[in-house]
C-alpha cells in the first residue's frame, strides 16, 4: 500500500514539473506583457473606483457594526458609553467619523 502511494506521488510530481515547464516553453515565445498597464497611480485609481460612504447608520452591514464594536470594546469608556448610548454614538465620540 505504501508503494502505490509512493508511485501516485512520484506521478503527481512528474506532471506538475511537466506542466509548469510546458507553460514556461509556451509563454516564452509570447510576447512580453506590458507593466504600465497594471499598475496605475493612487490618484487615478481613486477616481475610477470610489468607496462607497455610509451616509447614516441604518445603511452600516452587520460585518460593519461588528467592527466598529471590536474597536470601541478596546476601551473601557468607549465601552461604557457604547452600552448605554449605542455603537455610532459610543465610536463616533471617542474615534471620530465612521470610516465606512
Amino acid at each position: 500500500m505504501k508503494t502505490l502511494a509512493i508511485l501516485v506521488l512520484c506521478g503527481l510530481a512528474y506532471v506538475c514539473i511537466s506542466a509548469s515547464t510546458g507553460a514556461s516553453d509556451s509563454t516564452a515565445n509570447a510576447e512580453a506583457p506590458n507593466d504600465e498597464g497594471v499598475f496605475v497611480k493612487q490618484d487615478e485609481a481613486a477616481t475610477v473606483v470610489r468607496q462607497k460612504r455610509a451616509t447614516d447608520p441604518a445603511s452600516l452591514s452587520l460585518a460593519q457594526l461588528e467592527a466598529l464594536r471590536e474597536v470601541c470594546e478596546a476601551n473601557y469608556h468607549c465601552e461604557n458609553m457604547m452600552d448605554t448610548s449605542g455603537i455610532i454614538a459610543a465610536y463616533t465620540a471617542y474615534y471620530g467619523a465612521i470610516p465606512y
